[in-house]
């Protein structure tokens, strides 16, 4: 009788996704594709079947109390699904990056050198209540020849058990290992805990939720960590800016999807156009609470105060933080302050102000004239993304095949030895 994977030890998990890695790593880019495709075409045929998994889990989490971000995170609808398909369709039409040559060189004894990528292995994803993340982790580890092991929330257990079922049966299909694809479905604390160190066969973690499940991994992981952090993003309105131009993009930054990393959090605007554009913003930003500083609330009468702690908060939710600044130089001061170091946004008509907040802000992404919410691995061309590091190592901002890979060197040589 085939053991249910409900009931497989952790550890056997894992050795089994170890297993479909080395198959994938020396998988030919066509055979990958096919599998992506295969996934794409079944996420389609089996919509409904993804939807009624995925209303399982919002019945569920509604009678648990989930605010409405948290709900809007978990949801499915037939466009998400579609978004779903269409990413791995994205992905599967990118060039292979395995077995690229990053760098080759002759030493002046003859060798011959190459730096050659490499994918990492098996990749760990934990994550909280978002099935797509599902989708895309496991698609952009395939391509890029990586086993993937996914550990989502109980809160989305019914949807992730969906997805995976189409992956798995995608590489079935194409004759390559279902196991490169593992769903770890014992979502208890404790596991959560015996995953992060799952050393023995996972090579890099890559977790993507809030505070409290990066603040468990940095307490807790033995395996290598690619840290996708909080998104405590912020826009700063210049005083030269457009001020149509700002409030568009404020608005779109903070409401659009408030519940994920790359929405804004804190407004921060020039003291110069402060009266005029808060005005404009607070009649736009109908339904979102307002928390000011002291100028902020003598130009908004009736906001709330914020305090240090509101302006380092990622709210994910309909709340945004605002200040009133000085200058540029203040505006980029709060945001080393408070910034998390994910993505920063300045609304300026004033090149020099521009090339400063790109050259000065340490963040993994700056933005000029333009929404925090195209911090996004699809929409800067990437296909999908697994995260978006807030690191400074291996990997920063949207994490895309590159980001999955490592590199060998492959050294050649004509009977070469050492003197």
């Amino acid at each position: 009788m085939t053991q249910s994977v409900s009931t497989v030890p952790l550890i056997e998990l894992g050795r089994r996704a170890k297993v479909a890695g080395h198959v994938l790593a020396a998988t030919p880019g066509a055979a990958k594709d096919s599998a992506l495709n295969l996934a794409a075409d079944l996420f389609e045929e089996r919509t409904g079947a993804l939807l009624g998994a995925n209303e399982i889990d919002m019945a569920r989490a509604e009678s648990a109390g989930l605010t409405p971000a948290q709900l809007d995170r978990l949801r499915l609808t037939e466009g998400r699904v579609r978004a779903m398909a269409g990413g791995m369709r994205d992905v599967a039409v990118i060039p292979d990056v395995v077995g690229e040559v990053v760098e080759g060189y002759v030493r002046p004894n003859g060798l011959r050198v190459e730096r050659v990528r490499v994918p990492l292995g098996v990749v760990g994803v934990i994550y909280e209540n978002r099935p797509n993340v599902t989708a895309d982790a496991a698609g952009l580890c395939l391509k890029s020849g990586n086993a993937t092991m996914l550990r989502g929330s109980s809160s989305a257990i019914d949807s992730n058990r969906a997805i995976v079922s189409c992956l798995r049966e995608a590489l079935s299909k194409v004759g390559l290992p279902a196991d490169a694809v593992t769903l770890v479905e014992n979502t208890t604390h404790e596991d959560a805990i015996a995953f992060m160190q799952l050393d023995q066969v996972i090579d890099c973690l890559v977790p993507r939720g809030g505070h409290s499940l990066v603040t468990s991994v940095r307490e807790h992981a033995t395996v290598p960590c690619v840290i996708d952090g909080d998104g405590n993003c912020h826009i700063y309105v210049d005083a030269t800016a457009d001020l149509d131009m700002a409030l568009a993009i404020v608005v779109n930054a903070k409401t659009q999807r408030p519940g994920v990393c790359n929405a804004a959090e804190t407004l921060l605007v020039h003291r110069e156009v402060a009266e005029a554009f808060l005005s404009l913003a607070r009649s736009a930003l109908e339904g979102v609470e307002l928390l000011g500083d002291e100028r902020a609330r003598d130009l908004m009468p009736g906001i709330g105060a914020a305090t240090d702690e509101d302006f380092a908060t990622e709210f994910l939710d309909m709340k945004l933080a605002v200040a009133v600044v000085d200058d540029l130089d203040a505006a980029m001061g709060h945001i080393a302050r408070y910034s998390s170091g994910h993505s920063e946004a300045i609304v300026t008509g004033d090149l020099v102000n521009a090339e400063r907040f790109c050259r000065e802000v340490d963040s993994a992404a700056v933005l000029v004239n333009a929404s925090t919410r195209f911090v996004d691995g699809a929409e800067l061309g990437l296909g999908a993304e697994i995260g978006i590091s807030t690191q400074k190592l291996h990997a920063r901002g949207p994490m895309g095949l590159r980001a999955l890979t490592s590199v060998k060197y492959v050294v050649r040589g004509d009977g070469h030895v050492r003197t």
